[in-house]
């Protein structure tokens, strides 16, 4: 018997060693260890059929020998453990003598980049920005473009009002955030008259509405606004045909008479679907066509009579 757990420790032993993964570790820890069918356990379990002074001598003898074993697993596990760590170490080294790799400085947001492109295309055209603050004045919000106190818009339901203390009254009100990007047309002619204008008035806006996959109680506009002897209403279609031809490639333009409150007169510029060429598709509403800016004439804008203004909103 005894012969028996010498070759068993020796043949245990061996395998040990040749284990070189934790896998094939496992496999030799149940093969000797387990409790159903190990090899230990097996030899542990012939101790009842040795006779009684035979017993102590042999259950003592499987005892040192299952205790090598298991000092022989921990020091193989803890060795497995090294190797595979020194070479995931090695594997992964920095070489101090490469390159820095250059950083990720991401990308513009598609919004930052469309209103870049505007701006160039105005540019282009002879047309400059001009910028007005998001917090405006009741009075260049609203009253200085004829829009009364008792009109909608103003309903708090529409309007962000901004107030320094907790007074409610609607007649108290003087600050709010902008509703559109009209108030910077009142500014930039307060601040030119008498001399030309032509000028472009990106930025945001801010209404108060329920928020959809459509819609943003925050949202961009651009309007455009050109004072001037001798403009005449060609000159305002013919920029917007230049605006769709570089922002969009449109190879067609149509205009079409509208009503817009406060302008006359007023017009409605449309370009061909750039997405289905005129046939037809769900962005197009099945039209063919695209509304692209509102647009509008007015006579005696600025200083003196033969002065002429065009105007749009895209």
């Amino acid at each position: 018997m005894r012969d028996n757990l010498e070759k068993l420790r020796e043949e245990a032993l061996n395998a040990l060693a040749a284990a070189r993964d934790g896998e094939t570790l496992e496999d030799w820890r149940l093969r000797y260890f387990s409790r159903k069918g190990g090899a230990l356990t097996n030899a542990l379990g012939l101790l009842g059929t040795l006779a009684r002074e035979d017993r102590p001598a042999y259950g003592q003898f499987v005892n040192e020998v299952k205790a090598a074993l298991e000092t022989a697993f921990r020091e193989r596990q803890e060795a497995l453990k090294q190797a595979a760590l020194e070479a995931e170490l090695t594997s992964g080294a920095v070489d101090v003598t490469l390159p820095g790799r250059p950083p990720s400085y991401g990308r513009l947001h598609i919004t930052t980049q469309n209103l870049r492109e505007y701006r160039a295309v105005f540019a282009e055209m002879g047309f400059e920005v001009y910028d007005g603050p998001d917090v405006e004045t009741d009075e260049n919000n609203f009253g200085l473009l004829n829009i009364p106190p008792y009109h909608p818009a103003r309903d708090m339901w529409d309007t962000f009002w901004v107030s320094q203390d907790d007074n409610l009254d609607p007649t108290q009100r003087r600050l709010l955030m902008r509703t559109h990007t009209s108030p910077g047309q009142i500014r930039v002619m307060q601040d030119r008259c008498p001399q030309p204008i032509r000028v472009i008035l990106p930025g945001k806006v801010y209404r108060y509405e329920q928020i959809t996959m459509r819609s943003e109680h925050q949202f961009y506009q651009i309007e455009g606004l050109a004072v001037g002897k001798g403009i005449r209403m060609t000159d305002l279609i013919g920029t917007m045909k230049q605006f769709a031809f570089k922002m969009y490639g449109a190879g067609q333009l149509r205009v079409r008479s509208s009503y817009f409150p406060f302008t006359e007169p007023s017009i409605e510029a449309d370009m061909n679907c750039v997405l289905c060429g005129g046939k037809g598709c769900g962005v197009c509403k099945y039209t063919g066509w695209l509304e692209i800016a509102r647009l509008a004439r007015n006579r005696g804008c600025g200083h003196g009579a033969s002065r002429r203004a065009e105007e749009w909103r895209l």
